[in-house]
């Protein structure tokens, strides 16, 4: 029996493996870097271990470190959450070798899966349809030249050790391949330890359909229905479901009956999924094989009422699995959505530092939140920017549908960006109403989904005024509500009593006279911590201060034609060098931020006049990078 669980991982999937151990009186142990020493899951478990530094081939990603932890802490059992080693096959041997249990599949079926390469032979093998690419051991930009030729073009770059998109790059003609291909392998070397890229014909508008597996140690392997994750951005998954929307039962059996066969293939033993593209036709092909469990877990527990955290241990424990496949419960509709502090309107780039407002959606029937964070937590760069999962079931769709709307409005961020508002156009845009569903969906509905940035309405500020004037505090306490002491607006002897506030938000500013009875006031919700007040607009919460017009303050502008940090991140190429001539749109600097790679590119076509930072150098939100000198300056 397992009576003390060591969990190798961070954020929400940490907290929500501990709360399985609490219910089942397992006592949990948190593993943290430096700097994630008063993190959510480190306050959540019931004893902690430091493991040191802040990125992750310093902390998580060391597995000496990770066993010490569990030994000294006397744990018989780890559990590698998703991402970092869960699907390392090294780490699972030296958990075996340290005769420790992996809540998880055998090292061989790690190995077997890892390798995207090597899956897909297998699966070949076995009988599960393919998408037609090349998965050789030959990685040379010859032969993917060779290759995405033979497949033609449109083609999809995938790390061959990994998933979550990184190391993933949609290639749409020859010139783009050899940058491309370099960015995926450093990508994936990066994330995973491992360079090794693989390319497959890139299918347009396809679903994402995925089907959750369990398999016990006595041979018995099952499938607990499927989810469709079709709708994402930059490869990684905005929102999943389950069921699939318009899957039919023979369909789902066939699917799930290659899942299985696709366990059974390589001896799995755990949680897993099986992921497919379906086609118009009504075809499927494997994509991969994600041996762990998944961050969507939450919506198969919803339809079937399981614990799979649960399920994990019992199995680790040895036991046999707890239902046979037509005894797998599918009950109602259950819709999640991933939280992010990132900023949609700057191409989703990560948005770090503190969290100075965090709210949840209140608990109820057919809600659940899972998320690794808490109002004055600090947001990393270094670690994947999720805060949270919304799950709301229902006993159909639309009713789980309108559930995650009442609870993305109940949501409250401040401090930084987050993809709230995005997240709330695509469950309420009608084509998700209507399970329009494919991979194209947020291109497709980009302009509804991702509305240009316009200047703030009139409408905003009359409501920011009047909502800063209802949170200031009295002048003087007077017990007679008539006093003019007891005003909030103040008053003056002789003259109007109504005084203009100077107010800011997202880069602009406005003179505006409070209006107390202003309709806006009334409909906007709005929050005031000290010197900022956070009010609600356009599903989103912008922070509002005030501002002194007298003051004499010198704005830090950079200098003209130079290039700044978009996020504070870790620079891994510079790509030019000091009076370089550089064409408009030329990739200049590599940036590297919460393990993905965002290029910065030259505005308009100029001459590099001084680079700032040399490769490796750890930058800082609005640094300057580089300064280019136009055309004209130079004449």
């Amino acid at each position: 029996m397992i009576s003390r669980l060591l969990v190798a991982n961070r954020g929400e999937i940490a907290c929500r493996i501990m709360r399985t151990c609490r219910e089942l009186g397992i006592v949990s142990v948190a593993v943290h870097s430096d700097i994630d020493h008063d993190a959510r899951h480190v306050r959540e478990a019931d004893l902690a271990v430091a493991l040191g530094g802040a990125k992750p081939a310093e902390s998580y990603l060391r597995i000496d470190a990770i066993i010490e932890a569990a030994r000294r802490s006397g744990c018989q059992a780890i559990h590698p959450g998703y991402g970092f080693l869960s699907e390392n096959a090294e780490f699972a041997r030296a958990i075996e070798a340290a005769g420790l249990i992996l809540l998880g599949p055998p090292a061989s079926a790690i190995d077997a899966m890892g390798s995207k390469s090597a899956a897909k032979a297998l699966m070949h093998e076995a009988g599960v349809p393919l998408v037609p690419g090349y998965h050789g051991a030959d990685q040379s930009l010859e032969t993917f030249r060779d290759e995405a030729s033979r497949i033609g073009y449109p083609v999809l770059l995938k790390a061959s050790a990994g998933g979550g998109g990184k190391g993933m790059k949609v290639v749409e003609s020859e010139s783009e391949l050899a940058e491309a291909l370099a960015s995926a392998q450093r990508e994936a070397r990066s994330s995973f330890g491992d360079e090794r890229i693989l390319v497959e014909k890139y299918l347009l508008k396809p679903l994402h359909i995925e089907i959750q597996v369990f398999a016990d140690r006595h041979g018995g392997c099952i499938y607990l229905n499927e989810r469709d994750c079709s709708i994402q951005r930059r490869h990684q998954k905005v929102v999943e479901e389950a069921p699939a929307p318009g899957l039919t039962p023979a369909l789902r059996a066939a699917m799930g009956e290659a899942a299985v066969k696709a366990a059974q293939a390589i001896g799995y033993v755990g949680a897993g999924t099986v992921e497919f593209l379906l086609d118009e036709r009504g075809d499927f092909f494997f994509m991969e094989m994600n041996t762990r469990l998944q961050v969507e877990h939450p919506v198969t527990e919803a339809i079937t009422g399981l614990d799979l955290v649960a399920w994990q241990i019992r199995i680790a424990e040895g036991e046999p699995l707890p239902l046979g496949q037509s005894q797998v419960p599918l009950n109602g509709h259950a819709i999640e959505v991933r939280l992010y502090a990132e900023d949609p309107a700057s191409g989703f780039l990560p948005s770090t530092g503190r969290l100075e407002l965090y709210r949840e959606p209140a608990a109820g029937p057919g809600r659940r939140v899972d998320s690794g964070v808490e109002q004055g937590d600090e947001v990393s760069p270094f670690y994947d920017p999720m805060l949270a999962k919304l799950i709301a079931w229902g006993e159909t769709r639309e009713l789980a549908r309108r559930r995650l709307l009442q609870m993305l409005g109940e949501t409250v961020v401040g401090g930084l960006h987050t993809n709230l508002a995005f997240l709330t156009r695509v469950i309420a845009h009608p084509a998700f109403a209507a399970a329009e569903l494919d991979t194209d969906f947020i291109p497709q509905y980009e302009a509804q989904l991702l509305p240009t940035p316009e200047p703030l309405a009139d409408a905003f500020w009359q409501a920011a005024a009047d909502a800063w004037l209802a949170t200031e505090p009295p002048i003087q306490r007077h017990g007679d509500m008539y006093s003019p002491w007891s005003r909030l607006t103040g008053w003056r002897a002789g003259l109007s009593a109504a005084q203009p506030l100077h107010l800011s938000c997202a880069g602009e500013r406005k003179r505006i006279v409070p209006c107390a009875d202003h309709a806006a006031t009334a409909a906007a919700q709005y929050i005031r911590q000290g010197a900022t007040l956070y009010l609600h607009w356009h599903h989103d919460w912008l922070a509002v201060r005030a501002v002194d017009p007298l003051a004499d303050v010198q704005a830090s502008l950079a200098p003209q034609g130079s290039l700044t940090a978009p996020m504070n991140g870790n620079i891994v190429r510079v790509l030019v060098q000091t009076g370089d001539e550089v064409a408009a749109g030329a990739p200049l600097v590599v940036l590297e931020a919460m393990k993905m790679e965002h290029s910065i590119r030259a505005p308009a076509a100029g001459q590099v006049r001084e680079i700032f930072y040399a490769e490796g150098a750890m930058v800082a939100e609005g640094a300057v990078l580089i300064d280019l000198q136009s055309p004209a300056e130079a004449q």
